[in-house]
């Protein structure tokens, strides 16, 4: 994955349109604006360091925990395309379904937003996954996360205001590179 490829997501993909009415006149605004239940849509700048560390590709299978409005989302199947797919989970029932109503018209039949089970971090019944973005703040590395990914496959997820890159590299979930790459702010992880 290239910058231009998340240049082109981010030019295809309105987050006007993730927004509720009232807040649409600030989608320009370079930081996180309330969607409601004590969320965010975040900061475009944070998203778009958030994608690129994640180096999604074409065609990959991508879980994205904590989806919100459905923004991010949107542009993970914007850069997976077609041949990939993307499944969205969040907590709030409510966030859940505005998210999937907000992604549905979008044109990206490939991607979908379902309420998260909250005895449950992810999706292992669905694993594994090439990619997972996390848009929570993690107090230690989510073990169960890491569990889910497929041998070299990485997600991104910030952990005690740090956002780590976690490569798997193994079949053991212990096998894994991880980088941290600056200080970020996000709702906590639940």
């Amino acid at each position: 994955m290239s910058i231009a490829d998340v240049d082109a997501a981010f030019a295809a993909i309105d987050r006007a349109e993730f927004l509720h009415p009232r807040d649409r006149v600030d989608a320009d605004f370079d930081g996180p604006i309330p969607i409601g239940h004590g969320q965010t849509n975040s900061q475009p700048r944070t998203v778009r360091a958030m994608l690129e560390l994640l180096d999604v590709r074409p065609g990959q299978k991508i879980l994205d925990v904590g989806s919100g409005s459905g923004w991010t989302t949107a542009l993970l199947a914007r850069l997976v395309g077609p041949a990939g797919s993307v499944l969205g989970v969040e907590l709030e029932p409510d966030l859940a379904a505005w998210g999937a109503e907000n992604l549905g018209r979008q044109d990206t039949p490939w991607a979908s937003i379902r309420p998260a089970d909250p005895e449950v971090l992810g999706i292992p019944a669905e694993s594994p996954f090439d990619r997972v973005l996390v848009s929570a703040a993690a107090r230690k590395l989510p073990d169960a996360l890491v569990e889910q990914l497929t041998d070299d496959g990485v997600m991104v997820v910030p952990v005690n205001a740090t956002m780590t890159r976690v490569r798997r590299t193994g079949p053991d979930p212990g096998d894994a590179d991880i980088s941290a790459h600056g200080a970020y702010s996000f709702v906590p992880l639940r």
